[in-house]
């Protein structure tokens, strides 16, 4: 695993799990300026800037016609994209 891992390279590796990322999606859809998440232990994301750095998310998001199942999925696809930091 590289030295700033994914979400997506900790969720294969089984140190993220499916409820961690889904919790990360929830806190990001009730909260579009969420900043650093606790994502497991010893990693922390921040979603605004995951969700930021995919601009097919941003502009999903950003639309009041998308559903929220569609906006469920590009923002789980944005944070396991993302690097993670270690704390």
């Amino acid at each position: 695993m590289s030295e700033s891992p994914t979400v997506g390279e900790l969720f294969k590796a089984d140190t993220v799990t499916d409820d961690q990322l889904s919790a990360a999606v929830e806190v990001y859809l009730t909260d579009l300026y969420a900043d650093t998440f606790p994502l497991t232990d010893g990693y922390v994301i921040d979603l605004d800037a995951a969700v930021a750095a995919h601009p097919w998310a941003s502009l999903v998001v950003a639309n009041e016609e998308s559903s929220l199942s569609l906006k469920r999925g590009i923002v789980r696809m944005a944070i396991m994209l993302a690097p993670v930091r270690k704390v």
